[in-house]
């Protein structure tokens, strides 16, 4: 029997991930870049973070601090690839992996525990919110809020600029758009999204480990195509609604992946089996529509000679 709290765990995971996967989503789908720095900026995130509320400041203003500081990795790997022509794939490896030694040295240890420590969750009961819905509350408004400022930024003159950049770069270049602006600018965002994300993990876990954003590309990148694969992305609203409803759905297929026996150690193996199967999807679906074609065509070859033969007889 499933329990109404583990339902709700995996709610909550949902919509913290959302943020990150919002984060991808605009990497991937709109600057249309392979970025592979969120493994490394969503521990930087949490590494800040958690260092700050362990020194003593203010859990929200130490929240606040961590996506200025992922702007400043999404924006170094910008820089990679647009002014050393550094493939972007490159890019996000080589700033990934600077910021694993980035992270331990803002950490000092491998791990921080919060457990003792203030975070926005118990800042939020403090203010009178039940426990129980705090995360819950938190997590929504925080997913539901980055959702309608991407919506609104993206219908700005700027955020045309930037999915046109994504869309086709050689003709929005050719209007006079610094590309290597957009990009630049666009990684920084998407990687400050993550490291948000990254922040509100570790207080809603209770630690910061160094080895946390392992794989997290691969689970926002689930988030995205998920998404597009339950709700047509016709418009930039929807678009971002799919990626939030896909993340939570992600999230419940690992509870279900956890629930039918599955170790934790397996869940990067369901993770890319759920990749692979959306991905997947629009191929095996239009093979599935070119072999019925050919059955109703071979129904209709066959009737057709059925017929010819009675008028023949």
């Amino acid at each position: 029997m499933v329990s109404l709290g583990a339902l709700s765990g995996a709610l909550e995971q949902g919509l913290v991930y959302a943020v990150m996967a919002l984060g991808v989503y605009l990497t991937f789908r709109v600057l249309n870049f392979p970025d592979l720095t969120v493994d490394g900026s969503f521990p930087l995130g949490a590494a800040v973070a958690a260092k700050l509320i362990c020194s003593g400041v203010d859990p929200v203003l130490a929240t606040a601090v961590a996506p200025v500081l992922g702007f400043v990795a999404g924006a170094t790997t910008g820089v990679l690839n647009t002014k050393l022509r550094i493939s972007g794939i490159l890019a996000g490896i080589l700033t990934m992996t600077a910021l694993y030694s980035v992270n331990l040295r803002i950490m000092g240890r491998a791990n921080i525990p919060l457990l003792r420590s203030a975070t926005v969750l118990t800042t939020l009961k403090g203010l009178g919110v039940p426990g129980g819905i705090a995360a819950l509350l938190l997590f929504l408004a925080s997913a539901v809020a980055v959702k309608l400022v991407l919506d609104a930024f993206l219908r700005t003159e700027f955020g045309l600029a930037l999915r046109a950049t994504g869309d086709n770069e050689v003709m929005i270049r050719s209007l006079g758009v610094n590309t290597d602006s957009m990009k630049i600018i666009g990684l920084g965002l998407s990687n400050a999204l993550v490291a948000l994300s990254g922040a509100m993990v570790a207080q809603y876990q209770g630690f910061a480990d160094i080895g946390m954003g392992i794989g997290m590309v691969v689970a926002g990148l689930a988030s995205v195509i998920i998404g597009g694969a339950i709700i047509a992305p016709a418009s930039i609203g929807l678009a971002t609604f799919g990626v939030v409803a896909g993340s939570v759905v992600y999230r419940f297929a690992v509870f279900i992946a956890l629930r039918m026996g599955f170790a934790p150690t397996d869940l990067k193996i369901v993770t890319a089996a759920l990749v692979v199967i959306a991905l997947s999807g629009p191929a095996i679906r239009a093979s599935l529509g070119v072999e019925r074609r050919r059955a109703l065509g071979h129904g209709k070859a066959e009737a057709s000679s059925k017929n010819v033969l009675a008028r023949n007889h």
